[in-house]
């Protein structure tokens, strides 16, 4: 295999200005994303030194994504996307400003700082499922992998570049400065979706509310592909979290040394973005369920291992193996749920998906916890490293549309018939776009504020009646 088809691939890049501007614009605005999460727990931390009000910053983002996540994923399958991605780019770079004005300005109470990042985070949680929609909407299905995988590498390279540029931004001119250079930010993002056509939904539109909610549930319960994807990223990351295990197990073998528990963490970031700058030949394969089952069995047995390893260099080459198969695992995931969602579910679909992966490491990490507090850190990790390995077999056992290329077929929404359309009949896709990128699991904020920088073949696979039932009434 040639060094240029190992590499990422980049044919949406070559083939799409439409898709460079996109990608530029989420690329930048997810900088600027990175930079405001690391100065509101800087700025909540500085002014109260509480350990419970740092907390609150996470809550203050994941419940409004959970909350507001799939009821606005109904409202994306009734409107265009398009509008609405525009509209709560707009709504967050607003928040972005009155953040920044009360930066410049001080003395504003925690609790409506809070009450500001709440509200972004609904606004994200809205332009999410719209966004979702981007790539399998509008590029051809053999680029859909490679779309995504773009989106998964710049959103990682933003992810440890962020919080780098914020440390120095927040040294030098102050949280002011940092909220301001994310509003600025949202700027790019807007351009670069403006250009898009207009992109209503698919077929039926989705009934308004609860029903509507209740739909996109029916689908992913009926729909046996995106159910075993779905369940195999929870298997992962409910089982085998490993981020809040850590210290524990640096504690208990290598002295407690910050050096090696920053590069615990370091390791599991470079191994995703080396599997992403190596993921070529992974979208080039239209066999996305097997390399998903394969990467989050990998998963799990890379941390059993990393439990087992007495050596603080093994035990890295653990954690980048383990990082480069959860950015394969995530891609892959996307890629299967994305490609096999009718169109119009597909908003209702990725806000489900959201809530997966916001919902999953939180949980993980909980029961990391509470396992390691009746035994030891390894322990904690070889049985979730194991357990993980075992829920993966299950589902790839009892799902085996999951072990074929069933996996990759594309569907289009349809009135009250099957969703399902053999990939030979799905249409050519126009310009490309971009999508919400899904980062990989490990891509969680941390759980203090850093200190600033001091100046200086098709299978066919039965779908049962309630994943076919129509969107609509």
């Amino acid at each position: 295999m040639s060094l240029g088809r190992a590499l990422l691939d980049v044919r949406p890049l070559r083939t799409s200005p439409v898709f460079r501007r996109l990608l530029i614009g989420r690329t930048v605005s997810t900088l600027g994303g990175f930079m405001t999460m690391v100065t509101v727990m800087f700025q909540v931390w500085d002014v109260t030194h509480s350990a419970f009000w740092s907390g609150a910053v996470g809550l203050a983002q994941a419940v409004p994504m959970v909350g507001v996540g799939l009821f606005a994923g109904a409202w994306v399958d009734r409107a265009d996307r398009r509008r609405v991605y525009l509209m709560a780019t707009v709504g967050q770079a607003a928040c972005s400003v009155l953040l920044a004005v009360q930066g410049f300005t001080g003395h504003v109470p925690v609790p409506v700082v809070l009450a500001l990042v709440a509200v972004q985070a609904s606004f994200g949680a809205v332009g999410a499922p719209a966004a979702g929609v981007f790539v399998p909407r509008l590029l051809p299905r053999d680029q859909v992998a490679a779309g995504l995988a773009l989106n998964q590498v710049t959103g990682q390279a933003m992810m440890l570049l962020g919080p780098a540029v914020a440390g120095v931004v927040l040294g030098w001119w102050g949280i002011g400065v940092c909220y301001l250079l994310d509003a600025l930010s949202f700027g790019l993002a807007f351009h670069g979706a403006f250009g898009l056509p207009a992109l209503p939904p698919e077929g039926e539109r989705s009934r308004p509310g609860l029903y509507g909610v209740l739909d996109g549930l029916r689908f992913l319960t009926g729909h046996r592909v995106v159910r075993g994807a779905l369940l195999t990223d929870l298997a992962a990351t409910v089982l085998a979290m490993p981020t809040s295990l850590f210290p524990l197990v640096n504690a208990e073998r290598f002295g407690g040394d910050p050096h090696t528990l920053g590069l615990f963490l370091s390791a599991l970031a470079v191994g995703g973005v080396a599997a992403t700058a190596f993921s070529g030949p992974v979208t080039r394969l239209a066999r996305p369920g097997p390399v998903m089952l394969c990467a989050s069995a990998t998963w799990g047995v890379a941390l059993a291992l990393f439990g087992l390893m007495p050596n603080a260099w093994a035990c890295l080459g653990m954690l980048v193996l383990a990082g480069a198969a959860d950015a394969v695992a995530v891609l892959s995931r996307t890629t299967i749920v994305q490609t096999r969602t009718p169109d119009s579910l597909l908003g209702r679909v990725t806000a489900a998906e959201t809530v997966v992966g916001q919902a999953g490491p939180h949980l993980g990490s909980l029961r990391g916890g509470v396992v390691a507090g009746w035994t030891s850190g390894a322990t904690a990790l070889v049985g979730g490293g194991l357990l993980c390995l075992l829920a993966v077999t299950a589902v790839a056992a009892m799902t085996p549309e999951l072990r074929g290329r069933a996996a990759s077929g594309r569907v289009r929404s349809r009135r009250g018939a099957s969703d399902r359309l053999p990939p030979k009949e799905a249409p050519p896709r126009g310009a490309a776009g971009p999508s919400h990128e899904h980062p990989p699991r490990l891509a969680a904020p941390p759980s203090a504020p850093p200190e600033p920088a001091s100046p200086g073949g098709a299978a066919q696979e039965p779908e049962g009646p309630q994943a076919a039932a129509p969107a609509g009434p």
